[in-house]
C-alpha cells in the first residue's frame, strides 16, 4: 500500500479532498483533516481513532501500527503503509473520516 492507494480509497467517501496539512499531503472532509501522510523520519499515515482503539492496535505488537511521543494522549495512530493489511487500512480510513465529517454526511 502507498499514499496513492489511500487517496483512491478515500475517493469513495463523500466530500473528501486531497489537500495539505502541516505542509504534507493530506485528506480532508469538509475542510477538516482526517489523514496526513507524514514526511518525518518514521513516515506513515496518521489517522484519528479512539484512545481505546489506539491502545488495542498498539497492544497487538503489529509493526504496521505505531505512535510517537508527539501523539501521546491523542486519539490518533500512525500506520506503516508498507506493512498494513489493506482491509484494516480501509477500516481505519473510514473511521477517521467519520470522526471528522459533519453529521449531515454520516
Amino acid at each position: 500500500m502507498n499514499w496513492d492507494d489511500v487517496v483512491a480509497l478515500a475517493a469513495e467517501l463523500p466530500e473528501t479532498e486531497e489537500s495539505t496539512w502541516y505542509r504534507t499531503p493530506a485528506l480532508k472532509v469538509a475542510g477538516k483533516g482526517f489523514a496526513r501522510h507524514r514526511t518525518e523520519a518514521e513516515g506513515g499515515v496518521v489517522f484519528f481513532c479512539g484512545l481505546d482503539e489506539k491502545a488495542a492496535l498498539l497492544a497487538t505488537g503489529d509493526p504496521a501500527f505505531f505512535t510517537t511521543p508527539h501523539y501521546d494522549g491523542y486519539g490518533s495512530i500512525i500506520v506503516d503503509l508498507a506493512r498494513v493489511d489493506p482491509v484494516q487500512l480501509k477500516e481505519l480510513l473510514v473511521e477517521s473520516w467519520r470522526r471528522k465529517a459533519p453529521k449531515k454526511l454520516l
